[in-house]
Formats: C-alpha cells, structure tokens, sequence
C-alpha cells in the first residue's frame, strides 16, 4: 500500500521519501522509479525517526506532507498473546506515528503549514477478534487524529486519517495463517461481507491520501474517511 501512495504522489507533483524497517533493493528500486529517495528507519525507535527525517530534511527541506502507512501486525487470541509482541504492534503503529509526527512538525511549523495522513485501519473502528493489539494501535490512531486536527489547525497543519477496509496487500497472508485457509479463501470471505462484493485496491487508498494531501483543501479536519466498499458507514 505504501507503494501505491508513493506512486500517486509522484505522479501528482511530490518528491517523495519511502520508508521501509531496513534499507533494500526493492526500496532503492522504487525511490528511482518516482524520482524520490529511500530513507530506511525503524519508525518504532525515536532516535531512528529523528535520524531520518534529518536526513530527508537536509536533502529536500522541510516536510511539508507526511503519509504515516507504516504497520506491524501479529493475531492471536486475547489470553494466549505474547506480550512483548502485542507491545511491539502499539509501539510500531501509534508509538511509530507520534515519533514521526514529532520529528517533521517543527518544519511544517517552519513552513507556515502542512498536511498530516494516517492510514488508520476499518478495524481500529469496529474491532476484530484475535487482533487486538493491531485494532487497540489503529483505534488509538483514530484517537490521535482527531486530537491533533484540533491542536494543529489553527498553525494550518492539517491532520486526517484513512481508514481501509480489507485491502489487497500481503498483509492478509498474516490473516490466512490465522485462519488456517489459503489467501484466495481469506479474499473470498472478506469480499463476502462487503456490500460492493469485493476487497479494496491500494490504489483506491492511495486516492483518498492524495486528497487529504491537498494543500486546497483545508476544511476537513480531524477527519476518518472510510475507504471500504460500505462494510461500516459512519461509525468513527
């Protein structure tokens, strides 16, 4: 999914910084094919993001849109989860965005404004068995959203959240292993429940951070778009 806000943001206007957990040709591959640049990092890990957006900053300036799609998911039943696992899902998906929000806010200030898009998850909204941790780390995301959108934008700093539906990513591969079925099997129960009869594409995501990247548009604030072919409607 991260890809395909990559992409779109190019293909947009944007020189973007891709991040992933470790430096690879595949990263390298794809900050080429946009014109962009690689910036690896544990988002986890404070001093990596204030070393890597330091080094974003000094190439490109200021960060003036922050796409925060990073994740880390494990499922497991409530009593029989691991702890340290459970704490490195919130520590990776909230804890991961408050430290990036931290390390590119002095800039936008900097920069009189700017645009902050938190791919939260349909199941921070409605919850999900065995994936506590990850629905309790998105739902938090929610919660800093809409925090957020009404401390920052008074200073024009714009903060909303995204929050998909089942998407085609290799991430239902974690949802498949769960369920003990095969990946088209996952896909096929999934599409089940949802009203327009199939899972989402990441480009269909990458539209909505696109619009919520906009620097013309100012009045959505704090906002959760659900992008998920109408499985809950209106709930967040």
């Amino acid at each position: 999914m991260g890809a395909s806000h990559a992409r779109r943001l190019a293909a947009d206007g944007a020189t973007v910084a891709v991040n992933d957990l470790t430096s690879s040709p595949a990263l390298t591959a794809l900050a080429g094919e946009i014109g962009g640049i690689a910036a690896p990092g544990d988002v986890s890990d404070p001093a990596e993001v204030q070393r890597l957006v330091a080094g974003v900053q000094a190439q490109l300036g200021p960060v003036d849109v922050l796409v925060a799609n990073h994740a880390y998911m494990s499922m497991a039943a409530f009593l029989d989860y691991d702890l340290a696992d459970w704490w490195k899902v919130l520590d990776t998906n909230l804890g991961g965005t408050f430290h990036l929000i931290q390390a590119v806010l002095p800039g936008m200030r900097s920069r009189g404004g700017g645009r902050i898009v938190v791919v939260a998850s349909e199941w921070g909204v409605i919850g999900w068995p065995q994936a506590t941790a990850y629905a309790a780390s998105k739902a938090g995301l929610i919660a800093l959203v809409k925090t957020l959108g009404r401390e920052l934008a008074p200073e024009s700093i714009i903060v909303n959240a995204v929050a998909p539906g089942v998407t085609d990513t290799p991430q239902l591969e974690v949802d498949a292993h769960d369920a003990g079925v095969s990946l088209a099997e996952i896909h096929a129960r999934y599409a089940a429940g949802i009203p327009l009869g199939r899972i989402g594409a990441p480009e269909e995501i990458s539209g909505v951070v696109a619009l919520l990247s906009d620097f013309r548009l100012s009045a959505m604030v704090g906002q959760v778009v659900q992008a998920n072919g109408g499985s809950t409607r209106t709930r967040a």
